[in-house]
């Protein structure tokens, strides 16, 4: 099997044995007790949060949200944090599952660590004392830090954790939004709940719903739907590997998900696993890194369209590479085998197997008692139950802009075309005006904004611009009502001085 080149790069920090330990010890309640008296001493120094300014409106009796976060992972906290010191504090925070498992790090994301680097300060708001490596050096120690390769996915969590904590963020846990209506003028929320289902109403809605939230998984149009549940399942959801247990595993799909799947079933027990990837070599250079930093993040929703689509189908086209300590793992298994340059045809079931169809030709065929498909995700908007009843009337990047013919990628076009503040935009003027209200801040806003609101490095970036469109928004929506509370300011600052009081011929 051929990866690429003879060369490859080092990587002597790598701990030989990266596994999916965590921290061996409890973190240090003491140092973490002063880790958050510096939190607020920093907020206090920089006056955070401000007082809530918005004027507060009702609808029929009914408090209304200045804005709703759904979404409670890296994303959600980012926006939510932004809005609040902004001083728009009437908010709500909705996430669909039971606390320490929002997003995907201890659930479904079967990689050791993080691939990013362990430097990055992540959702901390330009306060040093809220990065990840404030909290983890409090938690477990200077030395620890220093001796930490990479972030271990349950220290991820750990820290989104606390920085939902310690910043106070009104988070609502089991809290499902299953439908985002237009109601004269604002959003309301179908929110299913333990107790039942429940409504909000709000003037914005971020939508901080991860890499799945724009479209949900790929199923490719050759996997038979009815190998499913028994038979097959994808990679980013829940999987019972117990249950593979001697059992021989194909995977179809060559990206880091794939490798995460059949490192996981051989390490629990699989007797065999068979990735088949249809490029011949994996990709080896990882442009989102080269696009990282202050320019792109600030920068790439100031190009043309053209030029932006041009960085977009430049990034399409090569593709993210597989982290080599994700391709090590599975290497160390002497069950796992790589079959690249090998398209999959079909998957079918037949005598309770997995009937996979393999080759240029599609002549060649193989038996596996299980298939993980790891194709990744798709960004269709008509897939997506919340925004069911605007979904028809979002324009896409396929309504404002048609590239060269070398240059056309279908998969590209059906994302969002988004505006400035990551807000929707219509298609064309039969779309009902609340649709701009909501904000798609994961992963359908990176052919609009680049990388930064579905990676770690720009998510900071993210949240303070959808936070200061809001804020422009409700600004211009209450400009009268901020006037008149202007004109009642009355707060003297000469009060008690000599020269407070005019004479009656206007001298002091």
């Amino acid at each position: 099997m051929i990866f690429a080149s003879q060369q490859s790069p080092s990587h002597d920090s790598e701990p030989m044995n990266q596994t999916t330990r965590i921290a061996s010890t409890a973190p240090d309640q003491a140092r973490l007790q002063a880790l958050e008296a510096q939190v607020a001493r920093d907020l206090e120094l920089l006056n955070l949060p401000p007082r809530n300014w918005v004027p507060a409106i009702e609808r029929d009796g009914v408090a209304v949200r200045d804005v709703v976060v759904i979404g409670a992972g890296m994303n959600g906290i980012a926006a939510a944090g932004a809005l609040i010191f902004k001083g728009i504090g009437n908010i709500a925070m909705l996430d669909a599952n039971p606390p320490g498992q929002e997003g995907p790090w201890c659930t479904t994301a079967r990689m050791d660590t993080l691939r990013s680097p362990k430097t990055l300060p992540g959702p901390c708001f330009g306060i040093p004392s809220l990065t990840f490596r404030a909290w983890y050096e409090a938690s477990f120690g200077t030395e620890a830090w220093e001796g930490l390769y990479k972030i271990f996915n349950r220290s991820w969590q750990d820290y989104l954790g606390w920085l939902q904590r310690v910043l106070a963020l009104p988070l609502t846990h089991e809290a499902r939004v299953t439908r985002i209506s237009p109601a004269q003028g604002l959003l309301r929320l179908t929110v299913e709940r333990p107790e039942g289902v429940q409504t909000l109403l709000a003037r914005r809605v971020v939508m901080a719903t991860g890499r799945a939230g724009a479209g949900g998984l790929d199923l490719p149009g050759f996997v038979d739907p009815m190998l499913f549940p028994d038979l097959a399942a994808l990679a980013p959801l829940p999987i019972d590997f117990a249950r593979l247990k001697g059992r021989s595993i194909g995977l179809i799909g060559g990206g880091a998900s794939a490798f995460d799947n059949a490192a996981m079933a051989l390490e629990q027990g699989a007797a065999r696993a068979d990735m088949y990837v249809r490029r011949s070599v994996l990709p080896q250079i990882n442009k989102g890194r080269g696009s990282s930093g202050p320019a792109y993040y600030f920068g790439w929703e100031a190009l043309p369209v053209e030029e932006r689509w041009n960085l977009v189908a430049y990034m399409y086209d090569a593709q993210a590479p597989v982290p080599h300590e994700t391709v090590k793992r599975a290497l160390r298994q002497p069950d796992f085998h790589i079959h690249l340059g090998t398209p999959t045809h079909s998957a079918r079931r037949e005598g309770g197997q997995v009937v996979l169809r393999l080759g240029n030709d599609g002549a060649r065929e193989v038996r596996h008692d299980f298939l993980i498909v790891g194709t990744g995700f798709v960004v269709n908007l008509d897939r997506v139950a919340e925004l069911a009843e605007f979904a028809q009337h979002i324009a896409r990047w396929q309504d404002r802009y048609t590239p060269p013919p070398e240059l056309r990628r279908p998969d590209m076009a059906a994302f969002p075309f988004l505006g400035p503040g990551f807000e929707l935009l219509p298609r064309d003027g039969s779309a009902p005006p609340e649709l701009g209200l909501i904000h798609l801040m994961n992963y359908g806003a990176h052919a609009s904004h680049g990388g930064i609101a579905s990676d770690i490095p720009g998510v900071a970036v993210a949240g303070d611009r959808v936070a200061t469109a809001v804020l422009r928004h409700l600004f211009l929506d209450e400009a009268g009502a901020l006037r008149r509370e202007l004109e009642a300011f009355d707060e003297p600052e000469l009060e008690g001085t000599p020269f407070f009081v005019p004479r009656d011929d206007g001298e002091f």
